[in-house]
């Protein structure tokens, strides 16, 4: 072993507005102090119960396009859910876009910067 996972970083166009809405799907605390890197403007860290996320300013983000492999979606998150209805209607609640509910367990959405994520049922 190399080393220990710190965080996924996403790419993004407003670091504090994303965190917000990842806070609103996975809970978590938005911008709590670490030693290991300055809040500002163009970074912000949701930390959830098992992972850190980080957001980081783009200058020139260009959104994916699932499932336009010309402007690939490079990764995704997967949010392992109770019910599928109740979880779409808040991300949706929460400014995200359904990109495909034609899964019997899983649907695409996508956050407010492009990103692509996934509700899994459980």
């Amino acid at each position: 072993m190399v080393g220990v996972l710190q965080c996924v970083v996403l790419d993004c166009p407003e670091p504090r507005v994303l965190a917000g809405f990842y806070q609103g799907i996975l809970g978590g605390e938005v911008d709590r102090p670490d030693r290991r890197w300055k809040l500002d403007d163009d970074w912000s860290t949701l930390h959830t119960a098992s992972i850190v996320l980080g957001f980081q300013r783009a200058a020139e983000y260009v959104a994916p396009e699932w499932p336009d492999p010309r402007k690939p979606q490079q990764f995704h998150l997967d949010v392992g859910v109770e019910d599928l209805g109740v979880a779409k209607a808040e991300v949706l609640r929460l400014g995200a876009t359904l990109l495909d509910d034609s899964n019997d367990v899983w649907w695409v959405f996508a956050d407010p910067a492009g990103h692509p994520f996934c509700l899994v049922w459980e």
